[in-house]
């Protein structure tokens, strides 16, 4: 990889809808803050993402959303031409080549995916083993934004995405930030 002057890139997806994760908050005694959400709507947001390293290059945050409002025949998640687009995105902005790192996710493994992978002589993907989301520094971008979000209550998706979508341009300039994802997951990039 540091022969190539490859970017190790680490993806994963998640999802959010319009129920503000669990989270704590500070109030005054005997008067417990209550976040009202109306639960109206069947929409969510879809995020894929990677935390992509190089030795001498700052960290960086790439990532993709969709929007999906509960319409009948909306795809629900991030599908193979998706994965792709954001893959080239990746490409085009890290100016090099990619070793990618995610896990095992049905979409990930199916033929149509290794298709599109082949067809990209610069990229080279691994697999996290079964079961070790806390081996992915995705996990990490994910586990923040959904604690940003936790006492905030959207009233639409489109609300909802335009929060997450700054919550993420935020990390994006905090590379020491992705850098602590990366250590938190234990994984050394040095070479003795």
């Amino acid at each position: 990889m540091r022969d190539q002057g490859a970017w190790l890139c680490f993806a994963d997806e998640a999802g959010q809808t319009l129920r503000p994760p669990r989270a704590r908050t500070w109030s005054r005694r005997g008067h417990p803050p209550v976040v009202e959400v109306s639960a109206k709507g069947s929409g969510r947001i879809s995020m894929a993402g990677m935390v992509c390293c190089r030795p001498g290059r700052r960290t960086r945050l790439i990532y993709r959303m969709r929007v999906h409002r509960g319409r009948k025949g909306d795809p629900k998640g991030f599908r193979e031409k998706d994965f792709a687009a954001l893959l080239d995105a990746a490409h085009q902005q890290l100016g090099g080549p990619i070793v990618l790192v995610w896990d095992n996710y049905t979409h990930h493994v199916d033929a149509a995916m290794r298709e599109l992978i082949e067809a990209r002589e610069w990229l080279t993907v691994f697999r996290f083993p079964t079961y070790a989301p806390d081996l992915n520094p995705a996990e990490g971008v994910w586990a923040h934004l959904k604690r940003s979000l936790g006492n905030l209550a959207a009233c639409t998706t489109d609300e909802l995405a335009g929060l997450a979508r700054t919550r993420l341009r935020r990390m994006q300039y905090r590379p020491a930030l992705l850098n602590g994802f990366i250590a938190q997951t234990g994984l050394t990039l040095d070479t003795p």
